[in-house]
């Protein structure tokens, strides 16, 4: 007799089904597992031994042998341990078998048969619900499990707690959705609190408003690092269908809050000594990297030219597609990373470029060779670029008056995005095109509908045609200042045309290389 549970296994963001098939058979008493475990899945034996063990149930001394099919693919992670034990019990008649095979299994085992919490339970409930089966998983991820819809969850605190309600002797309450504590905005700087900069608020308010790149320059102190920090209190929450998204890259992580979805938008800032598997991801296993973890939110990259030139060069392909392609061996792994990159650096390794008094006696060439750490084709993927200036005595010792806070800010990014929201869904529905096609922003407007969104009077697109030939720019910097001129008429929204102004303020934000 063979038993069969049904699990899963993960590639990427998508969910594979995996057949555990468990037979006893005669012979030297052994217990084998088969079908390309990893090292946590062969050790799963002894896990599953000592669980079965302090129920009261021994193995019986014979031959033991767990397939995992297809074989041909390689299992990692311990949620295949609960599938396991399930197989062996319904292989020993402990359990009936049938009342399994609708189920889809995966959790951990302590060896006093407690059952653990494992990454990825809410895409492998979501498998479930599109399948038609239901869904066993630990009692502390029932929670995350239930945002999946109308699945039927059993979410055990141990295995002894399982099999008394698989034989009808107990009933498990079914586990509800529910949200961790809403973040508060109290531990976010708010935008009143920064001192001068006024043009780099205004292009941070851009920034949110269309969900374009930035890139700071200025010396140290000037309030990069601070500004980057205020922009999740201005960006509008993540929409039912982005939190989904967003927390099933996080449950595959196992970064996901206990029993929720992520309620705000990702900020993730490595460390310029991240490796390259770290933030694109990869590694052993091809997990998620931090632009993955970003997806729907916003990649903070501080101290840009101190990061690896190989690491900054790989974010170019994800910034185009919006997702990351993991190619190894022995995995192919696919992962969204739809992520606004807010960068910052210092004009020069000493930081004080222009500053007569302060900059090394190497000026301006030590600034040449610092900037030139940031390829041509990286900043022609960002769309705005300041120059941040010192922030002088007089604004520091200023008193706040008159000064807009990061609520007044996100009230008029929410509207300009509601506007852009409206534009894009009557375009596509006019245009033809697949609503699996997500437009909702400005920053990721396609080029076939850009003409249709950009409206330009003739002397605005002289003046824009004048302004690109004596700036050399390519033919996407030109598609992303017409974004970024699209997200300024939509701010100011007093008319569907983009108007020389707005194409004049965006031409201000083409920051360029010292030569």
């Amino acid at each position: 007799m063979v038993a069969r549970i049904n699990t899963v296994a993960f590639q990427g963001i998508d969910v594979q089904p995996v057949d555990v098939q468990v037979q006893i058979s005669s012979g030297m008493p052994a217990f084998t597992i088969v079908g390309l475990p990893d090292k946590a899945v062969a050790e799963s034996k002894e896990r599953v031994r000592a669980a079965l063990h302090a129920l009261g149930i021994s193995l019986p001394p014979k031959r033991l042998t767990v397939n995992l099919a297809p074989a041909d693919v390689a299992k990692e992670g311990s949620h295949y341990d609960l599938p396991i034990a399930l197989g062996l019990l319904a292989a020993m008649d402990v359990l009936p078998a049938g009342e399994l095979e609708n189920y889809v299994v995966l959790g951990e085992l302590s060896l006093d048969a407690g059952i653990r919490s494992v990454a990825g339970v809410l895409p492998a409930a979501m498998y479930a619900g599109e399948n038609d089966n239901s869904l066993i998983c630990p009692e502390i991820c029932g929670g995350e499990a239930a945002w999946a819809g109308n699945v039927d969850i059993l979410a055990p605190r141990d295995l002894l707690q399982l099999i008394n309600h698989i034989k009808g002797t107990q009933v498990l309450r079914a586990p509800e959705a529910c949200l961790p504590a809403e973040q508060s905005l109290h531990g976010i700087p708010d935008l009143a609190s920064v001192r001068g900069q006024e043009t780099a608020k205004r292009a941070l308010e851009i920034a949110a408003a269309g969900g374009h790149n930035m890139l700071m320059s200025g010396p140290p102190g000037s309030g990069k690092s601070m500004l980057a920090s205020c922009l999740p209190g201005i960006l509008p929450p993540l929409d039912p269908k982005e939190a989904l998204e967003v927390s099933m890259i996080h449950s595959l992580a196992g970064t996901l809050p206990e029993g929720g979805l992520l309620r705000t938008r990702p900020f993730r800032d490595p460390h310029h000594s991240a490796s390259l598997p770290a933030l694109i991801g990869g590694g052993q296993k091809a997990k998620p990297g931090e632009i993955s973890l970003a997806h729907n939110g916003i990649l903070f990259l501080d101290e840009l030219p101190e990061f690896n030139r190989a690491t900054l060069e790989s974010l170019r392909q994800p910034l185009e597609t919006g997702e990351t392609l993991i190619a190894r061996v022995n995995h192919h792994a696919t992962y969204p990373a739809r992520f606004q990159l807010i960068a910052a650096m210092n004009p020069c390794r000493c930081g004080n470029l222009g500053d007569s008094d302060l900059e090394c006696t190497r000026a301006p060439r030590c600034a040449m060779d610092y900037q030139a750490k940031i390829s041509g084709p990286l900043l022609d993927r960002i769309d705005i670029q300041v120059d941040l200036p010192p922030v002088s005595i007089a604004d520091l010792d200023a008193p706040q008056q008159n000064t807009e806070t990061s609520e007044i800010v996100a009230q008029r990014v929410a509207k300009a995005r509601e506007i852009q929201k409206n534009r894009y869904a009557a375009l596509q529905k006019e245009q033809g095109m697949s609503s699996d096609i997500k437009v909702g922003i400005n920053a990721h407007l396609p080029v076939p509908l850009l003409e249709k969104a950009v409206i330009l009077q003739d002397d605005t697109r002289v003046m824009l045609n004048q302004a690109a030939e004596k700036l050399k720019l390519s033919a996407r910097a030109y598609h992303r200042l017409l974004r970024v001129a699209r997200t300024i008429a939509d701010l100011d929204s007093t008319s569907d045309t983009v108007a020389k102004e707005h194409v004049a303020e965006a031409l201000s934000y083409r920051r360029h290389r010292m030569t």
